[in-house]
Formats: structure tokens, sequence, C-alpha cells
């Protein structure tokens, strides 16, 4: 059962957001580097416990890639305030994006970067990464080979059609429309799940579900989602409620089953979301959601009860990119849940939670460090350099704060200054040649190493990375529009 945020929590946390909402993010583009973990901010705190063994991990773990040159960030301007107006401009945005409520004013944030600029960034990311990448259907070979329709790539295709449904020029929408097709019909795996079983509940296998929706809407050709829906079908036929026990999976699968219930007209794919949904906020591990904090923790490893996973400084850990994949999970499913279902109340509530929970741990330089809970958690753990900044995580969480903003759930004067510093954040995390550093390679806690993170360290998988990027630079485009 969902039950409402402690007022009391709520109430402080609304009145030291509203104190602090400018200053407590800092001015990212002050200075020439990204800030170390000693310069963020505090974390909050959590009652003592035992540390228990290391989690499972279900994202795939191996050696990272060869280091590439590290060329020096931009350091840019100084960061100005950001006042809400409103506008009633008709949105530009292309493609199967959704861009707000119809005939709503729309916000808009003074000191966004100009839309011109955020979209040659967007276009220089992906560059970088397709180019490395020009055939989107081979294995991806790290330690061992993988398909290319893995969640990590999927990650990516999802950013990939938020710059299609923001890209202006029909040239480059074909062609990411092209590589995005082209990904998704490769002769491995043409059109399948992850691994080919219609059977699976993984939720990682289902990731690439999104994207096979996205192009479905854009051609409506029954073989691109056949399998993916059988595949959901059966899971939903089948009651169960624990497939989810880990909380990467709600980003991974909720969309998916989102889409199809309106694509089909059947609200027994909501139903069964919410079911699954539920399990894991309230009672995997004594439910994954810490409702005092508004963060989540990231399985039953590292929740309270019994022996579990804690920080050196006995603090419970939050997992950066973990609560990115919540946030990004609950924005994706509202974008298309209708708005008279049961549940999109509910979902909308701990989407706030989780967006107003993060405000305060941001970094003066816009990011976010990989543990939320201890900005030298790594450190302490004797893995010095994987703290932060850390960008996926930082990116899902623009991204959420973007979408939220631009569809009237966050207020605009509160969350709006640190969407723009988390967006400059970004950028500066970004190469002169589009390169994305800083990017924690794939676990399922911060200190996932091996080794530090950095503005030329390449992750195992720089994939996904990228997708977030894409994400949160596309929402930061639309409302800059």
């Amino acid at each position: 059962m969902i039950h409402a945020l402690p007022p009391s929590w709520l109430h402080r946390a609304l009145v030291a957001l509203a104190a602090t909402a400018v200053g407590a993010c800092g001015d990212p583009r002050e200075g020439a580097s990204i800030q170390s973990p000693a310069e963020a901010s505090g974390a909050p705190g959590a009652p003592a416990s035992n540390v228990g063994a290391a989690p499972p991990v279900s994202e795939p773990t191996t050696a990272p890639g060869e280091a590439a040159p590290v060329v020096a960030l931009d350091p840019g301007a100084n960061l100005p305030g950001a006042n809400l107006t409103e506008s009633t401009a008709p949105s530009s945005d292309a493609g199967a994006a959704d861009s707000g409520t119809p005939g709503a004013p729309r916000p808009t944030l003074a000191g966004l970067p100009p839309a011109s600029d955020v979209l040659a960034m967007l276009r220089l990311v992906h560059a970088q990464f397709s180019a490395k990448w020009p055939d989107p259907s081979v294995d991806i070979v790290t330690d061992r080979a993988r398909p290319s329709n893995l969640w990590t790539r999927a990650v990516y295709f999802e950013g990939l059609m938020a710059l299609h449904g923001v890209e202006p020029e029909a040239e480059r929408q074909a062609a990411y429309y092209d590589y995005a097709v082209r990904w998704g019909e490769s002769p491995s795996h043409p059109w399948q799940v992850v691994y080919g079983a219609a059977t699976t509940i993984d939720a990682d296998a289902h990731a690439c579900g999104q994207t096979y929706l996205d192009l479905y809407a854009l051609d409506p050709q029954p073989i691109r989602i056949a399998q993916l829906e059988q595949s959901i079908r059966l899971l939903v036929d089948s009651g169960n409620t624990d497939a989810w026990w880990w909380i990467d999976a709600l980003q991974m699968a909720m969309p998916v089953f989102t889409r199809l219930g309106v694509l089909r007209s059947d609200p027994s794919y909501f139903e069964s979301m919410w079911n699954l949904y539920a399990y894991t906020r309230d009672v995997e591990g004594g439910g994954l959601f810490d409702e005092a904090a508004g963060l989540w923790w990231r399985d039953a490893d590292y929740t309270p009860g019994g022996v579990y996973t804690r920080s050196p400084n006995q603090q419970d850990i939050y997992w950066s990119r973990g609560n990115g994949w919540v946030i990004a999970a609950l924005a994706r499913v509202l974008d298309h849940l209708p708005a008279d279902e049961a549940h999109r109340a509910a979902y909308e509530a701990d989407f706030r939670a989780l967006a107003t929970a993060i405000l305060p741990l941001q970094r003066g330089d816009g990011l976010w460090n990989t543990s939320l809970s201890h900005p030298t958690h790594c450190a302490s753990l004797g893995e010095p350099g994987e703290d932060g900044p850390e960008t996926s995580g930082s990116a899902l969480f623009a991204y959420g704060l973007g979408w939220g903003i631009r569809h009237g759930l966050l207020d605009a004067a509160i969350y709006g200054p640190p969407l723009i510093a988390a967006y400059e954040g970004l950028r500066r995390a970004v190469r002169e040649d589009g390169f994305l550093g800083y990017v924690q390679p794939t676990g399922a806690a911060p200190c996932s190493g091996p080794g530090p993170l950095g503005a030329g360290v390449v992750p195992n998988f720089e994939d996904f990375g990228v997708g977030c990027f894409l994400l949160a630079g596309s929402e930061v485009l639309r409302l800059a529009q």
C-alpha cells in the first residue's frame, strides 16, 4: 500500500528547498574543472546497523576500456538565476515524443542556454558515439560478446529517440530513425527481447521494447513489437508481482507496460505494472522506497532489517544512478499513462518526493556523486576517484527535473535553477570531440570500478551514459525552445 509522505518531512524539505534553491546548487560554471567529492554538500542521516555482504550485480560487470586523452572542460560563465515565465507558443517538437499538455501554457526558464547550443551539443555527443559504432547491429564485446539489444544499448536508443523527437532537420531525423531501425532488425536478434526468450520476466530483457514501441509508433509494422508484446503479456497473465526486485528494473520495463496498455486500450497492463511496482516499493526487502528520506535503496541488500550493506560512515547507501532510474521510469510512465488511471496520483507523488529529495544533495558543480548519502563513500572504501562527479545518474536526474517542470509537476521557480546547474555540469563533462566523461561503469552500487572516474576514462559500457545525456538534453531543449 502506498502511504502518504510524512507531512513534517515534506514541510522541512520544501522550506529548505525554497531557501536554498539557487545557493545550494552553487555555480557549476565557476572554474575550469568539476569539483571533488569533498566540495559536495552533506547527505541525509540514517540509523546505524551492521555491514553485510556485497550485493548481487544484475548489470554486466567487466573491466573498463582504454583511457582516452583528457581534454580540459569549458568553464563557461556565471550561472544566472532561473525565472518562471509562461509561453503559449506552439511546440516545435518532431517525432513521437510528448511535448506537454496540448494548448496549455508551457514553462520557460530564463537562464537556460540557447536552444541552438543545446541541439548542437546533443548532435555532437550522438555523432561521437555513432561514429564509433557505425553498425548498430553488431554484438557488444567486452569480457564476452553480448547482443546489441542489451539494456545498456537500449538506454542509448531511448536517448536517440528523444533526440529524434526534438531534431528540426528532416535529414538528420531520418538518419536517427534509420540507425534505430537497423539496430532493431539486427539479423542476430530481429525485434526480439534480449536473448530471444519470450518467456523471460527479466526487466533488463524488456528495455529494448521502449525503442521498438517508438519505432512502431512511427511505422506500425507488427513484427516490431510482436515478441515484446508476447513476453509482456505472459508476465501480465502470470500474476507475478516480484519480478522487479531491484530498482533499475523500473526504468527498464515499466514504460513498456504503459505503452502497451495505451496501444491496446487494455487496463490489465496498468494493473499488472502497479502490482509489480507496489511490491518493489513496499514489500521487497521491507520496501525499497525510504519514505523518510524520499530516496530508494537499490535492492534488498541495502534495506534496513537484519544485516545489510551500509556506508563506512554508518549511513544507508542510496545509489545515484539507481535513483536516477526511478525518476526516469516515473517520468516515462507518466508521459503516456491516461490521466484517469487509478494509480497515476501515487506515481506522481513518488515522482515529486524523489525530485524533492535529490535537490539538497546536488553538488556545487551541478552534478551528483555516485553515493547520495556519503560524498566520500568510495574513498572511505579505499577506492579513491570513484565518488564523483558522475554523469549518468546526474543526467537521469536532469531528465526527470526537466520533464517534471515541462509537465507542471514541479515548480520551475524551485527546480529550474538545479536543472540549469545540472545541464551545465553535464555540458562541461563533454569533451570537444563529443565524448561524455565521468560515467560510472555498470554495477549495483557506488564504486563499481575498477579505477577512478574521469573526463577521458572509457567505462566498460559507454552507451547507456550517452543515452542518459541525450534524454536530459532533449528535455532541456524542449524547455529552451
